[in-house]
């Protein structure tokens, strides 16, 4: 589905002085027994390309579809520059666009032509702007080509094109990246950070730790649900520096002289390495303790985890860490697609 909104996002906000593009609080959704979303916080703020990173099932696309007004919550409130998107409507969303889970589009019209009968639901010029956004997209050498034979990825450019017909301030996009080839992800990681450049806030849903690495400068990180970590990414990678890898003629002893040196912690053996955490002097002086006790160090090393590494440490230990471990794979195969239909211009329902 394709969630287009808004007249012009000049107007977003207004009454609202300098609300955040998103503000969630507390949100659930629950079907049944199943709770799908379980009290979620996040803050957007201007400018931010914000990360909403978990495995499939975790929840990111049920939480896209409450931002938007287009599911109730079972409890909490969402804001979109401080507007209420149930209790307002339209007005909520005015300056917001994007899609959830993929766009579509009438496969036996032109991209030109989708674009513009969406252009007519909108109004406020935005037939004028479909050439600038089919530029910004790449598509427009293809643009009276049948959607039909489109690519999945220039389908994703084209959802993005139909989005920007309505000068968005905030672009939220869901597994934007999913189901593209290498060439098609290297496109789509391109086309963010350019309208990111151009001062556009966008939030992005996402199990691929690689294109959050690269686009985001703020992250949630959710499972089962629930966010476990938000802040800058920055933040989150700078918590593992200070950690080294060592390997030594003997580990064993050497394990357990850094387990007793001080300033030294988190002291583990992991294939045949042991990682552990300290300072720059403190590793200076247990170097001099290894070789004071005849171990040999074959390798002393500072190491700086990844943002995979962190996620899985963040996800040990929180409830239904005995279910098998979530797939995060940098991409994956194309799905069979669903009867196409024209994207729904949320905020223009009956």
């Amino acid at each position: 589905m394709s969630a287009g909104v808004g007249k012009s996002g000049s107007r977003s906000g207004a009454a609202h002085g300098g609300a955040p593009p998103i503000e969630a609080r507390g949100l659930v959704k629950r079907y049944g027994d199943l709770t799908a979303v379980d009290g979620v916080d996040l803050t957007v703020a201007p400018g931010d390309v914000y990360g909403y990173l978990g495995p499939n099932g975790a929840g990111k696309t049920t939480s896209l579809r409450m931002l938007l007004g287009l599911i109730r919550p079972t409890e909490g409130s969402v804001r979109l520059f401080g507007r209420d998107p149930l209790a307002d409507g339209a007005a909520a969303l005015d300056g917001v666009a994007g899609f959830v889970e993929e766009p579509r589009f009438y496969p036996y019209l032109s991209a030109l032509k989708n674009l513009e009968m969406l252009a007519a639901y909108d109004g406020d010029g935005a037939k004028d702007r479909i050439g600038e956004a089919l530029d910004t997209v790449e598509l427009t050498a293809r643009r009276r080509d049948r959607v039909g034979g489109y690519s999945h990825g220039m389908k994703q450019r084209l959802g993005i094109a139909a989005a920007l017909l309505r000068r968005p301030r905030l672009l939220l996009l869901d597994e934007p990246a999913t189901g593209l080839d290498p060439a098609g992800m290297r496109d789509m990681r391109a086309l963010v950070k350019r309208l990111a450049g151009e001062g556009m806030t966008v939030m992005l849903s996402s199990h691929l730790l690689g294109e959050v690495e690269e686009l985001c400068n703020r992250v949630a990180i959710v499972r089962s649900g629930r966010v476990i970590y938000e802040d800058q990414l920055a933040d989150l990678l700078a918590s593992a520096r200070g950690e080294y890898r060592l390997e030594t003629t003997d580990d064993s002893r050497a394990r357990g002289l850094a387990a007793a040196q001080p300033g030294v912690s988190d002291v583990v053996i992991e294939n045949g390495t042991i990682r552990l955490a300290a300072e720059e002097p403190a590793v200076a002086a247990l170097s001099v303790a290894l070789g004071a006790a005849g171990v040999g160090i074959r390798a002393l090393v500072p190491h700086t985890a990844t943002l995979e590494e962190l996620f899985f440490r963040l996800t040990e230990g929180e409830e239904g860490a005995a279910d098998p471990p979530p797939t995060l794979a940098p991409a994956e195969a194309p799905s069979r697609e669903a009867p196409a239909r024209v994207p729904e211009p949320v905020g223009r329902r009956a």
